[in-house]
């Protein structure tokens, strides 16, 4: 159960670097010692970390940086790899994502970025946001 949670967390702290466009919080969620990849809704795929947190630097250092909101995050242990599947609501936008960690010494660091269009928003309960680090 804790290494759910703090899974949960890795991947709360990823998007609370997105919201707060902390480039620094956000270099420091995504993996040093594993190749990284990256596949943002309509861009080709990114490959290796200088491309990937160039590409994020892009997002939020641009004139209208998305307002990016986890909604139901659900994770899941997959021997030493963590993967987290959540709704992302940009405006009035729905999108699926999965984030994809490994072990790092004692922390959860981000390997791989996917997010696309969804067909509908989660349901009921699900729309209340994950809980967010402070």
């Amino acid at each position: 159960m804790r290494e759910i949670e703090t899974l949960l967390f890795a991947n709360e702290t990823f998007y609370r670097a997105v919201a707060d466009q902390d480039m620094d919080a956000l270099e420091g969620v995504w993996s040093v010692a594993v190749p990284v990849s990256c596949l943002h809704p309509g861009w080709p795929p990114l490959h290796g970390r200088d491309e990937v947190m160039e590409s994020w630097r892009r997002i939020i250092n641009g004139p209208a940086p998305p307002a990016i909101e986890c909604h139901a995050a659900t994770a899941h242990l997959i021997g030493g790899t963590g993967l987290v599947t959540c709704y992302e609501k940009i405006g009035a936008e729905w999108l699926i994502a999965s984030n994809l960690f490994v072990r790092e010494g004692q922390d959860w660091a981000m390997v791989h970025h996917q997010s696309g269009p969804v067909s509908q928003p989660p349901e009921g309960d699900e729309i209340t946001p994950t809980p967010q680090a402070n």
